[in-house]
């Protein structure tokens, strides 16, 4: 897990609403929860890091999906 968030999602985490942020800290890995409450960071980096975290596994989503359809398309 990265330890700095990168700038780009440091900036989108800071024009979440509230609502939208308390949900991404609703979701974090314990190991991140245990950074955040060990003071280690604070929550914008924390929800940055989160952030990060759900796009790239949003995008092997993707990418999986996207090698089952073809191979269903083949048969």
């Amino acid at each position: 897990m990265k330890k700095i968030p990168s700038d780009e999602y440091l900036e989108k985490a800071r024009l979440l609403s509230k609502e939208e942020t308390e949900r991404l800290l609703s979701r974090m890995r314990s190991k991140l929860k245990r950074r955040l409450e060990d003071k280690k960071m604070n929550a914008l980096e924390a929800v940055a890091i989160q952030l990060e975290k759900e796009d790239e596994e949003l995008n092997e989503w993707r990418a999986k999906m996207a090698e089952i359809r073809e191979k269903t398309k083949a048969k």
